[in-house]
């Protein structure tokens, strides 16, 4: 088994990573970072968790000169929190050269400091593609000397609609860029865009591993369409989480599952795509402060969310793959607590359902709910658990 310094990092990055506690490359490092080193264009298939951050990052901290005091890598992330998260992974090394530096660019952060940042010397840039725009409208950011690009999360990015940002981005850069895309799936727009702007791209895919949730109890609900809002709410009532989130397909379904929520009682709020980023940093500080009980999503919103003492996750539209099961489940039973992730499913969703037990070689629980007490008993049930209803 290889270790970091056989794939052709420096010696003393190398050194870093290992001290760091990264003795082996995972799979996508094993096949990107030589790629990478070699200077070609990269298509890299990688679910979240395979360790595809440092894939990219370790060759970008290779190949900065602090010296240089412009913007040479940048990183471009669908999210605030992916943001964040490929910013401190990168500080985590940036002491193995003298004089780097690294800035995250995103929206709900203060402009002005921002732009004073931007003002001073920075070579390695995150950020979200909105707020790069914002910048590059300003004249305060210059991606002319980037030479290395990386789209992370890719599907992710153009799921939620930055397809022209992206590719605003993608040509303020320097024609002669390395251009590295990071996606979980390859949808017919990842291939338009790989095949518009980038150079021979190499394609390497790593083979999905699904390990076994050991702090989660997963259970799935058999339900129909019409029965589907009231069967959670009978499972809300049953299971009375503390907190937790419910995952939708659109940000359509999510309000609409949000207003008959809160009509009902409950005490909740809805995060999507469609809020502004200043709503949403607002609903996750009042989520992560407990202030209600039930946040509705989709999964782009939910990317990269890690909130301490979820202990209940709802699948309410069943998920598309194994990997968005995967992503939403582990949203709960982190850090050693426990979790349950219920999943409601249709008869029409029933394959896709026996998908997602094939891939994690594991049967979920079936059930159903039985109807619950009269409606105006309901009614004050909920009242009684969950409180007054979130403005």
């Amino acid at each position: 088994m290889p270790n970091f310094n056989q794939l052709g990092l420096s010696p003393s990055l190398a050194a870093a990573v290992e001290q760091a506690g990264f003795i082996h490359p995972t799979d996508i490092q094993n096949k990107a970072i030589p790629q990478i080193i070699a200077g070609n264009d990269l298509v890299a298939l990688a679910q979240t968790g395979t360790g595809k951050t440092f894939a990219f990052i370790l060759p970008i901290l290779d190949h900065v000169d602090p010296a240089l005091n412009i913007i040479q890598a940048l990183i471009v992330t669908p999210t605030r929190e992916l943001a964040l998260q490929v910013t401190d992974e990168l500080e985590k090394l940036i002491h193995v050269k003298e004089g780097l530096n690294v800035l995250a660019v995103y929206g709900g952060q203060d402009v002005e400091k921002q732009l004073s940042s931007l003002s001073s010397s920075v070579h390695i840039a995150v950020g979200t593609p909105g707020r790069i725009i914002d910048h590059m409208n300003r004249g305060s950011i210059d991606l002319a000397h980037v030479s290395m690009l990386v789209l992370d999360e890719a599907d992710q990015m153009l799921h939620i609609g930055f397809l022209n940002e992206v590719e605003k981005i993608i040509s303020a850069c320097t024609a002669q860029r390395q251009t590295l895309l990071f996606s979980a799936t390859m949808p017919e727009d990842i291939k338009k865009l790989s095949v518009s702007y980038m150079n021979d791209p190499r394609l390497i895919e790593t083979k999905k591993l699904y390990k076994k949730a050991e702090h989660i109890k997963q259970l799935a609900y058999y339900t129909t369409d019409r029965a589907k809002q009231q069967t959670l709410i009978d499972i809300l009532r049953t299971h009375r989480p503390f907190l937790a989130i419910i995952f939708c397909r659109t940000k359509r379904r999510v309000t609409k599952l949000y207003q008959s929520l809160m009509e009902k009682g409950f005490s909740c709020a809805e995060l999507h795509g469609g809020l502004s980023q200043a709503k949403r940093e607002e609903t996750m500080r009042a989520f992560r402060e407990n202030e209600f009980q039930l946040l509705i999503a989709t999964d782009v919103a939910a990317r990269g969310l890690d909130v301490e003492g979820v202990t209940h996750v709802f699948n309410y539209d069943i998920p598309l793959d194994t990997d968005s099961y995967i992503h939403r489940i582990g949203r709960t039973g982190r850090a050693g607590m426990r979790g349950l992730a219920i999943t409601l499913y249709t008869r029409a969703e029933m394959s896709k359902l026996e998908q997602i037990e094939n891939d994690l070689s594991a049967k979920l629980s079936k059930r159903t709910m039985e109807p619950q007490q009269p409606q105006q008993n309901r009614e004050h049930h909920s009242k009684k658990r969950y409180g007054k209803h979130r403005k």
